[in-house]
């Protein structure tokens, strides 16, 4: 996957702790979608297969988010998220309190299994 230097440039911009961990988020989410491409969407990265995005990443001011957690994720894994912000469709997270390689590793493939049966 041929990394955006728009990404680079987003993750650059923010505090040094943010940076490092949504770099890892990346290259986790790189090696689980190897397909797919990486872009700039609603402002924040993005990871996009034939055209349609899959996962997005940001880093705000006090957390970072992974975007979209839906119902079906939310219900599937609501003991593993305890003690993780959220908002209807994001999860929030932080240095302190980084998402687990498991629970990312199901979002994502849960996420891309959604969009590729036409339902996300």
């Amino acid at each position: 996957m041929a990394r955006d230097p728009r990404i680079d440039a987003y993750l650059a911009a923010l505090p040094a702790d943010q940076r490092e961990l949504l770099q890892r988020l990346r290259a986790q989410i790189a090696r689980l979608l190897p397909g797919a491409a990486e872009t700039i969407s609603y402002g924040m990265p993005a990871f996009a297969i034939d055209g349609r995005a899959i996962v997005w990443l940001a880093g705000w001011k006090a957390h970072c988010s992974i975007y979209p957690l839906t119902d079906a994720f939310l219900k599937a894994h609501a003991t593993e998220l305890k003690g993780y912000g959220r908002t209807k469709g994001s999860l929030h997270f932080t240095p302190k309190a980084p998402l687990p390689d498991g629970l990312v590793e199901r979002l994502v493939l849960d996420r891309l299994a959604e969009v590729e049966a036409g339902r996300g």
